[in-house]
C-alpha cells in the first residue's frame, strides 16, 4: 500500500496567536482553531491530562498543511537551547517556494520574523533564504528566478 500524501506538519508554540499571524502573513489561510482535550486525544499522543488548542494552516491551492498545538496541560517542553541553530537534530524548518522573496520578508518581518544568514543566489536558478520567525521556527523561502 502506497502513501496517499503528507497531510501535515505539527509544530508546539508558545505563542499560538504570533504564529498564527506570521503564517497569515507569509501567505498561508487559517482552516481553523480549537481546543483539544479528552482520553482520546491522550491515547493518541501517549500523554496523560491534556488540553491543547491547535489551529490548522493550509497553503492556498495546495495540500501542504502546517499544524500548530499550543499545550496548557501538560506544559510544553522547550528546547535547549531555545534558539538551536540549523545543523541540530531533528526537524529543523520548513520551506516555502514564494513568487518574491524580498516582498515576502517585508510582509512578515513586521510578525516578529528576522533573517538567520541573508538571500543568497543559488546559480541561475533560485534565492533562497532561511529566517526564524515567532517561537523560533525556522523558516526557509525559495523563489525561483526567470
Amino acid at each position: 500500500m502506497a502513501i496517499q500524501r503528507m497531510d501535515n506538519v505539527l509544530i508546539v508554540v508558545d505563542d499560538i496567536d504570533a504564529v498564527i499571524a506570521f503564517f497569515v502573513a507569509l501567505g498561508m489561510e487559517l482552516e481553523g482553531r480549537m481546543p483539544v482535550e479528552g482520553r482520546w486525544v491522550e491515547r493518541v499522543i501517549g500523554l496523560d491530562g491534556v488540553r491543547q488548542e491547535v489551529a490548522m494552516l493550509r497553503v492556498p491551492g495546495g495540500p501542504g498543511r502546517v499544524e500548530l498545538a499550543r499545550f496548557h496541560t501538560p506544559r510544553a517542553i522547550a528546547p535547549d537551547p531555545a534558539d538551536a541553530p540549523v545543523n541540530t537534530l531533528g526537524i529543523r524548518r520548513l520551506m516555502f517556494a514564494v513568487d518574491d522573496i524580498e516582498e515576502t520578508l517585508a510582509r512578515v518581518r513586521p510578525h516578529g520574523a528576522h533573517l538567520i544568514g541573508e538571500v543568497a543566489r543559488y546559480e541561475d536558478a533560485f534565492l533562497l533564504c532561511y529566517l526564524r520567525a515567532p517561537d523560533n521556527i525556522i523558516v526557509a523561502l525559495s523563489q525561483r528566478l526567470p
